[in-house]
């Protein structure tokens, strides 16, 4: 039974990535930090108490930021795959946090690295590296076009970026970085833009709010599902040589694109309801990202199943039908507590 550790287990990706390793028969152990309150829901149905036998499904208390938490449990573990999904994520936040993101996204990753080299681990690694990193690079973006990256965040996956390609070259390791751009699902953080938009769509659509405030519209992006994408992950590390692939659709909309076709399919007229709000800007803003995924499309046998509609459509679906749970899980309980009145 091979051993996965997932560094950002429960965040959108890992959580899809869990799922995809149990299906292969993998124990996977993840991360998560400390926290006084609960954020495993998007792993809470893998979960199976480590008291029974049979278990492969745990979750470790550790930080990217402290090295000691790391090497221990790579040498508890010994996994024979890394997947390092773990990182402060949010573009506009990293403006505001540039030292904790540099610290979580690009030291992460170092330490991680270090962590397998010091401990002499045989294993494979995945980095998740991002499109960010291209920044004003003129799209189409692939493996070799340079990189300009305009924000803390991009930054720092430029270093974890190039920190497992010099591991791969000085060391020897089986390193591959994945170059993932946008993608998306009903997991979406809450404040990433196209969920954003979404959630909004479906409390505009019950009449629990009538605006919501975005930044720029026009900036484009390559958007994927990130249910496809994660397979791309997993099967880069089953290649007998490690590398480096760009994942993506090919496409790009623009957010003003993404509003329309979903307030378009809730049947509301986005013009209505969005504001703009210049505190959502970035201060160095990216104005295209487009993927050429030619290298993953040859070699990986990899195509991304979900299109553009298609994931609007599932994500606001989503979160309709998760609105409208809580609007009768709220009318549920106020019944039963005028009832006992």
């Amino acid at each position: 039974m091979p051993k996965a550790l997932i560094t950002g287990i429960t965040g959108q990706d890992g959580s899809y990535l869990a799922e995809l390793l149990s299906q292969k028969g993998y124990e996977i152990h993840g991360l998560k930090r400390r926290s006084s309150s609960l954020n495993t829901d998007r792993v809470d149905h893998l979960y199976e108490d480590f008291h029974h036998s049979g278990a492969r499904f745990f979750l470790h208390y550790a930080d990217l930021t402290d090295a000691s938490s790391l090497y221990a449990l790579l040498a508890e573990i010994q996994p024979d795959e890394i997947y390092n999904l773990g990182a402060q994520s949010h573009v506009r936040v990293s403006f505001d946090n540039p030292v904790y993101t540099s610290d979580v996204t690009g030291m992460g990753a170092m330490r991680l690295l270090e962590g397998i080299r010091l401990l002499g681990l045989r294993c494979r690694f995945y980095q998740a590296s991002s499109s960010e990193m291209f920044g004003s690079t003129p799209p189409p973006q692939k493996e070799d076009s340079p990189f300009h990256p305009r924000s803390p965040y991009a930054c720092a996956k430029v270093f974890a970026h190039q920190a497992a390609i010099n591991y791969r070259e000085s060391y020897g390791m089986h390193a591959s970085c994945g170059i993932l751009f946008n993608h998306e699902s009903p997991r979406r953080g809450e404040t990433f833009v196209t969920r954003k938009i979404t959630r909004a769509v479906a409390r505009i659509k019950l009449g629990c709010e009538d605006t919501v405030y975005l930044g720029n519209l026009e900036a484009r992006r390559d958007w994927g599902f990130a249910g496809d994408y994660v397979h791309a992950m997993w099967t880069m590390l089953q290649q007998d040589t490690p590398g480096d692939y760009v994942i993506g659709t090919g496409e790009s909309h623009s957010v003003r694109e993404f509003v329309e076709s979903a307030f378009s399919y809730a049947g509301l007229d986005w013009s209505k309801h969005v504001r703009i709000d210049p505190r959502y800007f970035r201060p160095t803003e990216v104005d295209s990202l487009r993927a050429d995924p030619s290298r993953a499309r040859r070699v990986l046998e990899w195509e991304p199943r979900v299109k553009f509609q298609d994931l609007i459509r599932m994500m606001v679906d989503a979160d309709i039908a998760d609105l409208q749970r809580t609007l009768v899980g709220g009318m549920d309980a106020l019944r039963s507590k005028a009832a006992v009145g």
